[in-house]
């Protein structure tokens, strides 16, 4: 705020006593500034600008003198007069100058006084706090559901049924394309993040941290054989990126495989017959999406150049045996629980770097480290290369886990040896959050693709060493 210099009427200067002659707007001895010393009032200044009291002199400010109640220090200073809600500044702090009162001292609250309530002792400070101020209550916020344009509170927070609200900002409504209309943000589809647990076999599949949409799909299952023993499934299917639909490829592929092996395992088929079928089956499913004629031209006007298409792996436990399928580059580990036995991996891709370097044209770490590395040369798909459905059968000596995985976890453990460095050491017992673990593993290391991850834990009785091993 600016100040207005003002006549003094003083004849000494208030900081060297020097005399002053009339009009001096600075003391010629010391200098000092005669334009902050306030005038001398001229009654008791001690009523409320906006709410005199009675029996007060009028025109009375509370711009200057002592407060009421309080006795100001120097001599000549005015009486206080009658009580106000005068508004004062705080002590000053020790060491901070401020300008003398005209008494040639500074004027202090005296103590245990409030200037709002003249003569009434201040309340002693509180033990805990310290402080010796009235406790204030807390204000009160406006509920802002009560503003205009809702009708009661209920109705601004429950919605109407069947009503989605924005994960973001809980207030815009869902549209039928996965947006906020209020903030536009895009909500997590059910598939973004799905996690499945059935008895002695658990999957995750995550978006990851690059992709707008996830693109894998899997499936897990138990089912019994003709002889009551168990059969444990899993499927995971990759959809392919640059293939239109490629999340609704991978869904239809991994329910076709896992209804065909629902559906022969029980009546007795050869677990590896029987996944070979399934494959069939999903490969059929998948191409049936490029006959869709209505739907592929609202998605993808050429549809018939690019058919949906996708790849897959599977892994059965039945009978003492482990079988697994795959067309593409989704794999299948195997990680002994005795981790001082060798890990080992259980598919061969079918992409280019594993043509590569089964002809002998380049060893792995040239393959894997071409651009072209992970062009797959197999898929389920309308415009696929002939399908050749590839199946293996183990017989494990030892307990073990079974990691059935796409390349989006792979691509961050990629040799045997270091996909059994990440799996938890509890992995067999808790396949839940060990398939967890590794999921979060991809993401830590970027995340760039999407990720899933099924874990079947392989329980046998300890015996000797060899294992039988067939190949289709």
């Amino acid at each position: 705020m600016s100040q207005m210099h003002q006549e003094t009427a003083l004849s000494r200067c208030p900081n060297c006593e020097e005399p002053l002659e009339s009009g001096d707007l600075f003391c010629g001895a010391c200098g000092y500034d005669l334009s902050v010393v306030p005038a001398p009032p001229e009654d008791h200044p001690t009523i409320a600008m906006a709410a005199p009291v009675e029996g007060d002199a009028p025109g009375g400010t509370a711009l200057g003198g002592a407060p009421g109640g309080a006795a100001a220090s120097g001599p000549g200073a005015p009486t206080a007069a009658a009580s106000g809600s005068v508004e004062w500044s705080a002590a000053p702090v020790a060491g901070r100058s401020e300008p003398p009162a005209p008494g040639g001292a500074p004027v202090h609250a005296p103590a245990g006084v409030r200037f709002d309530r003249p003569n009434t002792p201040v309340p002693s400070p509180d033990p805990v706090s310290g402080s010796g101020d009235f406790e204030l209550a807390a204000p009160v916020a406006p509920d802002p559901r009560t503003s205009a344009g809702v009708a009661s509170p209920a109705a601004a927070v429950t919605p109407p049924d069947g009503t989605k609200l924005c994960v973001a900002c809980r207030a815009g409504h869902v549209d039928p394309d996965g947006y906020c209309e209020n903030c536009g943000h895009a909500q997590p589809r059910e598939r973004d993040h799905m996690e499945q647990e059935l008895g002695s076999v658990a999957a995750v599949s995550d978006r990851g941290l690059r992709h707008h949409r996830n693109e894998d799909s899997f499936a897990v299952s138990t089912t019994a054989l003709p002889d009551g023993s168990p059969a444990v499934v899993a499927i995971v299917c990759d959809g392919v990126s640059s293939a239109s639909r490629p999340d609704e490829a991978s869904a239809a592929a991994a329910t076709a495989a896992n209804e065909s092996l629902l559906e022969s395992l029980p009546r007795g088929a050869h677990p590896q017959q029987a996944m070979h079928e399934a494959i069939v089956a999903a490969a059929e499913s998948v191409n049936s999406l490029a006959h869709d004629d209505d739907r592929a031209r609202e998605h993808e006007p050429h549809h018939h150049q690019n058919a949906p298409a996708c790849t897959l792996v599977g892994a059965v436990m039945a009978g003492g045996l482990l079988v697994v399928g795959w067309v593409g580059d989704s794999r299948v580990y195997w990680v002994p629980d005795d981790r001082t036995t060798p890990p080992a991996r259980l598919t061969e891709d079918d992409s280019w770097a594993a043509q590569m370097v089964a002809t002998g044209l380049m060893n792995e770490a040239e393959a894997y480290a071409d651009e072209r590395a992970h062009a797959i040369t197999g898929w389920l798909g309308a415009d696929a290369y002939e399908l050749e459905p590839h199946t293996a059968s183990f017989k494990p000596d030892r307990p073990g886990l079974v990691v059935v995985c796409t390349d989006g976890l792979w691509n961050y453990a990629e040799s045997a040896a270091e996909m059994a460095a990440v799996v938890p050491p509890d992995a067999h017992e808790r396949p839940l959050h060990g398939a967890q673990v590794l999921v979060g593993h991809a993401l830590d290391g970027g995340g760039h693709d999407n990720v899933t991850v099924a874990l079947l834990p392989f329980a046998v009785p300890p015996q000797g060493a060899g294992s039988a091993y067939s190949t289709a």
